[in-house]
């Protein structure tokens, strides 16, 4: 099995915003006070744009769907969340934790995949989770170690641990369950999404340490990713803020390795940081300020990887 792939779906917004409904649980999120709503959209689309030529320019394949403008789906941008595509031809449909950005999932999507000759042989719909109000939502809470048969999940409001062992039986991964916290007005409170704190490449591991507070999680972790090879490269709770665990490698042009993140992670990172990075592949980044201010999320969370067989 592949860890990367080179080709990678995004949702292009038309009503970004901040999203009340996740900022419930959600702590990166903040109004843009005085800002009006138009700019902020507008200013998301243009970060948008500037991030998917930077892709396209590394060779990266990206395919460009616009989100719809009869839905009100200010997360749109962050379509990992709700489905993952896999080698076997299987997409996989999540539970999401608010109501509308259960709006976000679009069946036509799959036909926009299917028209770029992409096959697809089987959906598995995990959505029927929300009428229980259990969730697991996509990427963001599965870390997948696609090459080693692992899945890391950070449980949390957003991930069940029983659908996460569910997903795991059908897809056939190991599970390695833990809780990563944060602290918020002096309390430890879970962070909402596995791939804030953490980030799985073919070599490496880039990873908030300090966030699991039970040690013998942490070790256990640890074990796991050493076991499959990879270099574990610690960052803070600190660069966490600035979404420097929200990275993703990719495939450019020729096969070659990128690790893929905003601006505001890059510039939070020290030089041994990036010296460890840089001897498994070169970093792009993109300024996604608005983007990180009001969504709460970053570079990875746009990225739908493809994995699907081709025709």
């Amino acid at each position: 099995m592949q860890q990367t792939t080179n080709t990678i779906l995004m949702i292009r917004p038309v009503n970004f915003r901040m999203n009340e409904q996740t900022a419930v649980n959600n702590y990166y999120q903040k109004a843009m006070k005085g800002v009006l709503p138009d700019t902020v959209n507008a200013k998301a689309q243009q970060e948008f744009d500037a991030y998917v030529e930077k892709l396209r320019a590394i060779g990266v394949q990206i395919i460009v769907v616009n989100d719809s403008e009869e839905t009100d789906t200010p997360d749109s941008i962050f379509p990992n969340n709700w489905i993952s595509f896999h080698e076997n031809g299987t997409v996989g449909l999540y539970p999401m934790f608010a109501e509308n950005r259960r709006l976000e999932r679009r069946e036509d999507i799959l036909d926009v995949l299917e028209d770029n000759g992409f096959i697809i042989q089987d959906v598995l719909d995990y959505t029927s989770a929300e009428d229980e109000g259990v969730f697991l939502e996509g990427t963001g809470s599965l870390l997948l170690d696609r090459a080693n048969g692992k899945a890391y999940c950070a449980l949390s409001p957003r991930a069940d641990e029983d659908l996460f062992i569910e997903f795991c039986e059908d897809f056939d991964y190991f599970p390695v369950v833990f809780t990563a916290y944060q602290t918020i007005n002096n309390q430890r409170k879970p962070i909402y999404h596995t791939n804030v704190m953490m980030c799985l490449a073919e070599t490496f591991a880039v990873i908030c340490l300090e966030c699991i507070d039970d040690k013998k999680e942490r070790k256990q972790v640890v074990e796991h990713l050493k076991m499959s090879g990879k270099e574990v490269i610690a960052i803070t709770e600190s660069q966490v803020q600035h979404f420097a665990g929200n990275m993703l490698q990719v495939k450019g042009a020729n096969d070659e390795l990128f690790l893929i993140m905003s601006t505001s992670a890059f510039e939070s990172l020290n030089q041994n940081q990036i010296n460890a990075i840089t001897k498994h592949c070169k970093i792009v980044h993109s300024s996604l300020d608005t983007i990180e201010a009001c969504g709460g999320g970053s570079a990875r969370c746009m990225m739908a990887e493809v994995f699907l067989p081709q025709q």
